[in-house]
């Protein structure tokens, strides 16, 4: 999660950004945000417009799958909104008819 964080926060707010005592990623955040702001800005929101896909994908499989239930399907939502394709690639693995039994 501080992966979004920091990058939201090098993107919005780079002068905020405590560049020095992050070492070297601080000096590599520092270049990336003079010399690649606007590249920085667009990937940004790319990236969250790709999630967004993900999880639309993610209801439709749901759909697909039998999961009726508004609760879960929100949670799944939620969950490959964050996570990406991390999430959907469970989603996609899940087989319906119950959960396997144990010994």
């Amino acid at each position: 999660m501080w992966r979004v964080c920091g990058v939201k926060w090098a993107v919005f707010w780079p002068q905020q950004l405590p560049h020095d005592i992050l070492g070297p990623l601080g000096a590599f955040t520092k270049y990336l945000v003079r010399e690649y702001h606007s590249f920085m800005y667009t990937g940004w929101w790319l990236a969250w417009a790709v999630h967004l896909c993900e999880a639309l994908v993610a209801l439709k499989v749901c759909s697909d799958k039998g999961i009726d239930s508004p609760s879960t399907r929100l949670l799944w939502f939620v969950q490959t909104l964050l996570f990406g394709f991390a999430s959907l690639g469970l989603l996609l693995k899940y087989k319906a008819g119950g959960r396997a039994k144990r010994h």
